[in-house]
């Protein structure tokens, strides 16, 4: 991937692209719609103007531009190296599409999960269990098919967890909050039900999803990348100023260590590692990042919304902390640890 920057209809932007094809296009950091006309051919509105960019000869370093009824010129462009580590990723990211948009492969996965977590403990647990990711990932969905974001649907990873997976990125810290908050937030309102379902049938059943629901969705809200949490804490803390979210963002990372050497939790320096990357990544586009900031009300109501759901959790686990149970009981006694 490179980026050329123009001026188009008298606006400076910013134009990703690859070999064959045009990314997307940013006017003051902001991502804009981009439609394709044909095979080569993309058009996107810039202050009310139609652009048209000719991808056609991008191969040979020329991007070929046309600003409403105005002649088409053409934009020298960078020429790519297709050999060696770009053409390797090429081939991973077409796998990796590939694995995406295979239903039989998310079947696969679900089944995996299920037969998994049924090994380790009963499969009145593992159903229990894929119930809660199942719920929280949709949340993450919902969420994003309300700011318009293309999803391609849920994906549950034996022994990791799930993963909401999206065809379009976010444009605004927001969005990356709300999305963030509203696998939790679904988890929250699963926790409720089951609750209120043990009042009334008065199944252990119904009050163990309810706690492992409230645990489940607590952990994903611990302020390390890359869990919800983290996004959150990094959405907040970067839109204020960049070292402020760099050193926040790795305070997460060694209170993550911190925790999985006193839990013994090994998998989770794996994630840690892959938030450190995030962070990383993060830091050196500071000034290129094209997600729109949160201002002062957004990052404090990011933050009560935040507080709010964990209180939420936390009034659902210690509600069952005097319980015999021992999956009733098993959240407190991890916070109580």
């Amino acid at each position: 991937m490179n980026r050329i920057e123009l001026h188009l209809a008298n606006k400076p932007c910013h134009v990703l692209y690859n070999q064959h094809d045009i990314l997307q296009v940013y006017v003051d950091h902001q991502a804009l719609p981009l439609n394709s006309i044909d095979a080569n051919k993309y058009q996107v509105d810039i202050d009310g103007q139609q652009v048209i960019l000719n991808a056609q000869h991008l191969a040979e370093g020329v991007l070929l531009v046309q600003i409403g009824n105005e002649p088409e010129f053409a934009a020298e462009v960078n020429h790519f190296n297709v050999e060696g580590r770009g053409g390797k990723l090429g081939v991973l990211a077409l796998v990796f599409k590939l694995f995406k948009s295979t239903k039989v492969i998310k079947a696969a996965l679900a089944g995996a999960s299920v037969a998994g977590y049924a090994w380790l403990f009963s499969w009145q647990f593992a159903l229990m269990l894929v119930l809660c990711l199942v719920v929280h990932e949709y949340g993450h969905v919902r969420a994003m098919q309300y700011f318009g974001i293309k999803t391609k649907g849920i994906y549950l990873i034996p022994f990791v967890g799930g993963l909401a997976v999206s065809d379009e990125k976010i444009t605004t810290r927001w969005q990356d909050v709300v999305i963030s908050l509203m696998g939790p937030a679904f988890g929250l309102l699963t926790s409720f039900l089951g609750v209120a379902l043990y009042y009334a049938t008065e199944l252990e059943v119904f009050a163990g999803v309810a706690a492992l629901s409230a645990l489940i969705n607590l952990f994903n809200l611990l302020p390390m990348l890359p869990l919800d949490g983290g996004h959150v804490l990094k959405s907040i803390s970067f839109s204020s100023r960049s070292w402020v979210g760099l050193t926040l963002c790795l305070g997460g990372v060694l209170f993550g260590l911190w925790l999985s050497y006193t839990f013994g939790l090994t998998l989770l320096v794996l994630f840690l590692f892959l938030g450190t990357l995030e962070i990383i990544f993060e830091w050196r586009m500071r000034n290129l990042s094209h997600l729109l900031p949160l201002n002062t009300y957004g990052q404090v109501v990011s933050a009560l919304m935040y507080l709010l759901v964990v209180l939420g959790h936390l009034a659902v686990i210690f509600h069952f902390a005097d319980s015999e149970h021992p999956i009733l009981s098993l959240p407190v006694k991890i916070l109580s640890s």
